[in-house]
């Protein structure tokens, strides 16, 4: 499977001529990132995981397009694209689904805390074909399995250097990759992902730096 991260949270999977493709927000390159998509799946509603816009766009231009998000997600893009409605899937923590040839599992349930007076949103993990774990904005390990492939949120308002490393540690995939960066510029980008790869290999997670743009087998 080739995994293709784009600018923030945005990553795209390709296997066997089919793509998925995790939150296209306004801080990536939605349209690089959605040509030829099969199946899209967002973690919550902020605009940085989910470029309205963009997306409706995508599930207007493809008549076979599926897309699956927590539920008051799915219903604001139904409101947009009403045609594309039966191809906007709800979904919540607990489910298992098929789409595009992949396998999905979801997570978590809420949106990581950034602070008691900013309400607190939906927000789903999704585990792809027992290899990949988005968790979008959130720290939750995924109870049960085992996780090859992490994607990690290093930096955010709702996050700090410490609890990078420990849901690293936490998860324990033999490889991490990162997301959610967009804000910061290189020393910081530096800073954080030093820590997490140093802490990383003490316990058996090898850390690389994707850039935008670039892909690996996974």
């Amino acid at each position: 499977m080739l995994l293709t991260k784009f600018t923030h949270a945005c990553v795209r999977l390709e296997k066997d001529g089919q793509v998925l493709v995790f939150d296209p927000g306004n801080f990536s390159e939605t349209d690089q990132a959605l040509d030829g998509a099969d199946a899209v799946l967002i973690t919550h509603e902020h605009a940085d995981h989910v470029d309205a816009d963009a997306v409706t766009a995508a599930l207007t231009a493809s008549g076979s397009l599926q897309l699956f998000a927590p539920a008051g997600v799915a219903a604001q893009l139904r409101e947009k694209a009403p045609d594309a409605g039966p191809r906007i899937h709800a979904v919540a923590p607990g489910e298992d689904f098929e789409t595009a040839g992949f396998s999905v599992r979801c997570f978590g349930g809420q949106h990581a805390l950034i602070h008691p007076q900013i309400p607190v949103v939906a927000n789903i993990g999704y585990f792809v074909d027992s290899n990949v774990y988005h968790p979008g904005d959130s720290f939750i390990v995924p109870d049960g399995v085992q996780v090859r492939t992490l994607l990690v949120p290093v930096h955010a308002p709702w996050n700090k250097v410490g609890e990078v490393v420990d849901f690293v540690i936490g998860v324990g995939a033999p490889k991490a990759f990162p997301i959610h960066d967009a804000l910061l510029n290189d020393n910081g980008r530096r800073l954080v992902e030093g820590h997490v790869a140093r802490f990383g290999a003490k316990y058996g997670t090898e850390y690389r730096h994707l850039s935008s743009g670039e892909s690996v087998e996974v």
